[in-house]
C-alpha cells in the first residue's frame, strides 16, 4: 500500500509512502482490539474506591431492643446495612484493575487497528518538521493545511520532540506520541492519524 506524503504546508510533494502490508493491510481482529482497549482503560483505573462496612461505621454497637417479645423484628446495633446511616453491605474494596495481556495479542490488535485507520482514509504521512520554539499557533497551520483541523488528532513521531510536544499540548482533542509506544486504544480514539516519514519507518518494522 502507497499513500502519498505532505508537507506541513498540506501540499502533495510527489513522493509516495510505502505502507507494510502486513501492518496496514491485515483482516481487523476485533476480539484482540477488545482485549487491549479493555487493558489500556482498566490500566488507567485507580482502583481507590472504597465504602464504610458495618464494622467501620461510628455508631454504638448496643442492641437497640431485645431479641423475642417486642412484636417486631429482630434487631442488632445501629450500624446494621438495613438502618440509615448503617454500613453498606459488600461495598468496594481498594483493588488493582490490571490484568496480563500476550505480547502477540497486543501486537495484532495495533495492526488490525492501523488496518482499520488505513482502509477508512484516516493516515496522513507528512514529511519530518520540528519547532525552534513551542509555538501552539504553528501545529494549528499544520492541522488546518492538512484539513484535520478540529478532529481528534494523533501526530505519531519517531522520537520525543519537546517543542512539537509543548506545542501540540494545548490543543483540544489533539495528542502526540512516539511510534514505539502506539497502541490499539490510542489509534481507534483518533479520527485523524498524522504519521511522520521517519515514525512510519519505525512502524513498519513493528
Amino acid at each position: 500500500m502507497e499513500l502519498a506524503i505532505y508537507n506541513i504546508k498540506g501540499e502533495d510533494t510527489g513522493r509516495k509512502a510505502e505502507l507494510n502490508d502486513a501492518v496496514f493491510a491485515i483482516e481487523a481482529n476485533e476480539h484482540a482490539l477488545y482485549l487491549d482497549v479493555k487493558q489500556y482503560l482498566a490500566n488507567q483505573r485507580q482502583g481507590t474506591h472504597k465504602s464504610k462496612e458495618r464494622s467501620e461505621v461510628s455508631g454504638s454497637t448496643r442492641k437497640l431492643h431485645k431479641q423475642k417479645g417486642g412484636g417486631g423484628s429482630r434487631i442488632g446495633d445501629i450500624n446494621s446495612p438495613l438502618l440509615v446511616g448503617g454500613g453498606r453491605v459488600f461495598g468496594p474494596r481498594p483493588r488493582d484493575y490490571r490484568f496480563k495481556l500476550n505480547k502477540k495479542v497486543k501486537q495484532l490488535a495495533r495492526k488490525s487497528a492501523l488496518s482499520l485507520k488505513a482502509l477508512d482514509g484516516q493516515i496522513i504521512v507528512v514529511e519530518d518538521f520540528s519547532f525552534e520554539a513551542p509555538k501552539t499557533k504553528e501545529f494549528l497551520k499544520i492541522a488546518k493545511n492538512l484539513k484535520v483541523e478540529g478532529k481528534k488528532t494523533l501526530l505519531v513521531l519517531a522520537s520525543q520532540e519537546k517543542n512539537v510536544y509543548l506545542s501540540v499540548r494545548n490543543v483540544p482533542n489533539a495528542s502526540v506520541m512516539n511510534a514505539k509506544d502506539i497502541n490499539a486504544y490510542k489509534l481507534l480514539n483518533n479520527n485523524a492519524i498524522l504519521l511522520t516519514e521517519s515514525s512510519l519507518d519505525v512502524i513498519n518494522k513493528l
